[in-house]
């Protein structure tokens, strides 16, 4: 896009909006400003390429960033509009006079009516290159207004975690395009699950953009997504639309994610229940033949060959007590190395004991990566009796074949 096309058609330049939905409510909570120029023939043409073009200049960056800021500002307020308006800011530009025109801007519409916690300030900072002490300094100073901070295209990079929770943001805006193209890709989502825990951790709300199809929609909904925004609910477009508008839709789509989350969730407790119970079956028989865990365990193996690959046992303080029964090739090997290893730094090990300790019953935990395959499995916890506990790792090949268990 030539620049000087845009600068010299500024008249051209118009705001569009992007409406985003909650997931509380169903409605529309606010829009994301965008901008656009007219061509001759109607067609409205994204600014995103101008933005974002490396060799055009600043000055002509800013100019038109505050003609659609401005023009969508007033929109808003002459539709009275409840909401929310998220206004977008590339984080070195912003801060080329310290934050202080953006302030300046949104201070001139407080006297027409604006309300200054309305705003939204989304702010991409991946290539920011300043002082980046500074940055937070002005975001925070922004917040003592009412103004509110999204960080902008988060796609779960491990190394931007540290740099969000420095900002104190309000929204945290998370990038699902990856999931379209490679829906199965364990190691995206599990790092995107990181970035739920850090958002209910540090106080922020997460935010699904890019959202194109109902895969996208449901890993949002199931990943603690306050906000959704995408193609697959609204497009762009130049006005505000009734905040209702997917009102049915998204309650019809909550309630299916609500049904199949249920199955899912009581297949796992079913499963969990019933290999309780087969377990205390089997261990009754086999006490009676021998009271060595190590041979306890080879007998349990055998038994529950096509389900599992690794059994062990612990104290309740996390020291295995019996050696590692593992199957190898298909056969099972005794590995007594593993003796006298600790467990208790694994996340929620205390935790789950202490919970089977009291409740008298097993638990299946969520999947996860094995540290030695890689693969994804399950492990049922149960508690043996005496302080000791014993776990039994499913495999891959096992949970791919219910489909309920590999979620």
């Amino acid at each position: 896009m030539d620049p000087l096309d845009v600068i010299s058609n500024i008249d051209k330049v118009i705001p569009y909006y992007q409406p985003i939905f909650s997931a509380d409510e169903h409605k529309i909570i606010g829009y994301e400003v965008l901008g656009r120029i007219l061509k001759d023939n109607g067609e409205a043409v994204s600014l995103g390429p101008f933005f974002k073009g490396n060799d055009i200049p600043d000055e002509y960056k800013i100019e038109v960033d505050q003609k659609v800021t401005a023009e969508a500002i007033r929109q808003f307020i002459i539709s009275d509009q409840q909401g929310l308006i998220f206004i977008n800011k590339d984080a070195r530009l912003l801060m080329l006079d310290h934050g202080e025109s953006f302030l300046e801007q949104m201070l001139s519409f407080k006297t027409q009516g604006l309300q200054l916690n309305r705003i939204v300030l989304e702010l991409s900072e991946k290539t920011f290159q300043g002082d980046f002490e500074q940055l937070v300094h002005v975001l925070l100073y922004y917040k003592t207004y009412g103004i509110k901070v999204a960080i902008d295209n988060v796609k779960g990079n491990i190394g931007e975690l540290d740099r969000l929770s420095l900002f104190s943001p309000d929204i945290i805006k998370v990038d699902l395009s990856q999931l379209r193209n490679d829906a199965g890709n364990k190691m995206y989502k599990d790092i995107l699950f990181s970035l739920s825990v850090l958002a209910r951790k540090i106080g922020a709300s997460l935010l699904f953009e890019h959202i194109e199809i109902n895969y996208q929609l449901q890993f949002a909904w199931l990943n603690g997504g306050r906000y959704y925004q995408g193609y697959y609910l609204r497009h762009p477009s130049n006005e505000f639309v009734q905040s209702n508008i997917l009102k049915d839709k998204l309650k019809e789509r909550c309630q299916n994610f609500i049904r199949y989350e249920k199955k899912h969730l009581e297949a796992g407790y079913q499963f969990a229940e019933d290999l309780h119970k087969e377990i205390n079956r089997i261990l009754t028989l086999l006490k009676k033949q021998t009271q060595d865990y190590d041979q306890l365990l080879t007998g349990l193996a055998d038994a529950f060959t096509d389900k599992c690959f690794r059994l062990y046992m612990c104290d309740e303080n996390g020291f295995q007590v019996t050696s590692n029964i593992l199957k190898v090739h298909g056969k099972w090997e005794i590995h007594e190395r593993f003796k006298g290893k600790n467990w208790s730094w694994r996340p929620y090990f205390l935790e789950n004991i202490i919970r089977m300790r009291i409740n008298k019953k097993g638990l299946l935990s969520d999947i996860y990566s094995d540290i030695d395959s890689g693969e994804p499995i399950r492990t049922y916890s149960y508690p043996y009796g005496d302080g000791m506990y014993l776990f039994i790792d499913l495999s891959y090949e096992f949970l791919f074949e219910e489909e309920s268990l590999l979620y």
